[in-house]
């Protein structure tokens, strides 16, 4: 089961609204924009720990500040540095050994959707590093002064968000690297392109500003009092049935569940041909409204050929977040008249909780046969039903 760690620097001093106190601190919609984020971040289905850095003088207050508000899952607030690199580093200090993913989300970005930071962690999971960004959408102008000096393509542009996130080792190397460099990055991701990494990026949200200016602060107490009244976000539970079939062929592995199954035949198919995971992911798509699989990993795509369906369960999460959808429950049956499947499912349930980010007690797997009726009966292929339900906002129940 991956782990994975959140570290949340809120070292800023609020010099930019004129404040005699850290923005992060101030309240919003009744609570400190802080503990908003804190909060959102708790609902990730992947963040096991998280790292709070805070100003040396502010220490006490944030621990009292999480406390009160039942911010459970802190494992330690620290004290930050003189520049946010320094405060990132803190907190990296403070990752255990056995974590494997570390996502960096900052203390005034409060309106993160926990679906984003579980889609930047899942991708960071495959790749090694990624990032929430949104593409410009501005007309962007060089000025000198008070003059236009040039126009700017914003083509392929995009505006970086938080949270970022990397496998651990590579982002301890990165700060280690710039350490001995002297160099020093605007955020992480810069960090790690300074060592060669490449970072992939996951489309953010637009809500997910960091409050800087009062108008900001403003926007935000709107948005939040927006979402408590239902507005604007999808809430209420989706149903959703997935369907898939492959013909069973000499010379190729079966693979069910993201699990190779000893057996003389395999599933034809253009990536590996999981048809338990394919039938999921259906379910999934059809509840959000989203078509099929066909429709997003054509199989004319030589980007998906003998691809691990366990990866393209994985982007259909990502999609499901980007519109604030998770999954609750899942219940899927194959049909197979061979081999016996029932050995394999607790490791076929693992994998598939993993992926969608639920306790495996919410996923259930059953196999039966058709009496040796029809091409599953005769032993021809391979079938499989998928039934979900997903819920919008907070409301799915089996999140980790």
């Amino acid at each position: 089961m991956t782990t994975a760690a959140a570290i949340i620097p809120a070292g800023g001093a609020g010099l930019r609204m004129g404040l005699d106190q850290p923005k992060q601190y101030l309240e919003l919609a009744g609570l400190p924009i802080l503990a908003h984020t804190v909060r959102a971040v708790q609902r990730s289905a992947l963040i096991n720990t998280i790292i709070i850095v805070a100003p040396a003088e502010h220490l006490e207050r944030t621990r009292e500040m999480v406390g009160r508000y039942g911010l459970t899952g802190v494992e330690a607030v620290v004290a930050g540095g003189r520049t946010r690199q320094d405060s990132v580093a803190a907190g990296l200090r403070c990752v255990a050994d056995g974590i494997e993913l570390v996502a960096v989300h900052d203390g005034v970005r409060p309106l993160i959707d926990p679906g984003l930071i579980d889609a930047c962690l899942s991708r960071a999971g495959e790749t090694g590093a990624a990032m929430l960004a949104v593409p410009v959408k501005d007309t962007l102008k060089s000025v000198g002064g008070d003059l236009v000096a040039a126009n700017l393509d914003r083509a392929g542009l995009w505006q970086a968000q938080t949270p970022q996130a990397a496998r651990l080792a590579l982002l301890r190397r990165a700060f280690e690297v710039a350490a001995a460099d002297g160099f020093t990055g605007t955020d992480e991701a810069a960090l790690l392109e300074h060592i060669g990494v490449k970072v992939s990026v996951v489309t953010g949200a637009a809500a997910n500003f960091k409050v800087t200016t009062a108008d900001d602060l403003v926007l935000a107490e709107a948005l939040l009092k927006t979402d408590r009244q239902g507005e604007g976000a999808v809430t209420g539970l989706r149903v959703g049935h997935g369907y898939d079939a492959h013909r069973l062929e000499e010379g190729r592995k079966l693979v069910l569940g993201g699990v190779v199954i000893p057996f003389e035949w395999g599933l034809a198919g253009h990536s590996d041909a999981d048809v338990l995971l394919h039938a999921l992911a259906d379910a999934m798509l059809g509840a959000a409204g989203l078509g099929d699989i066909g429709r997003h990993f054509p199989d004319r795509d030589p980007a998906y050929r003998g691809i691990s369906s366990l990866v393209l369960l994985a982007r259909v999460v990502e999609k499901l977040a980007s519109r604030n959808l998770r999954l609750v429950n899942g219940d899927i049956t194959v049909i197979a008249e061979r081999p016996r499947l029932a050995p394999y499912f607790a490791l076929m349930l693992e994998n598939i909780a993993e992926t969608v980010g639920v306790d495996s007690s919410f996923l259930n797997l059953k196999a039966t046969t058709t009496e040796h009726m029809g091409f599953a009966g005769r032993g021809e292929g391979i079938a499989a039903h998928a039934v979900v339900c997903l819920a919008g906002g907070d409301q799915a129940a089996g999140r980790r």
